[in-house]
């Protein structure tokens, strides 16, 4: 079986252009499993016209991505939670 996904840290681009923060260090946990892990963990398949970030447990997906030139759609159905780290302030 052959390996045609990146780690979750190909999204640290894509995802920067709409957070301030890195998110690919935030913790998410799966609707479908309960996995919880770093989004830079996820397995990301980028062949499409956007990125797909499955759970690395059960496969499920957890985040999507689509960019236009003038909006982006980001869906995080799969996604029962995101814990999103932040500097002290």
């Amino acid at each position: 079986m052959t390996q045609d996904y990146q780690d979750g840290n190909a999204l640290a681009g894509p995802l920067a252009e709409l957070f301030t923060v890195d998110v690919t260090a935030a913790t998410g946990r799966c609707v479908s499993c309960g996995h919880t892990g770093r989004v830079a963990d996820l397995r990301v398949y980028a062949q499409a016209p956007g990125w797909v970030a499955r759970c690395p447990g059960c496969e499920h997906v957890m985040l999507r991505l689509v960019r236009s030139p003038d909006a982006a759609w980001l869906d995080l159905q799969g996604t029962l939670s995101l814990r999103v780290p932040l500097p002290p302030a």
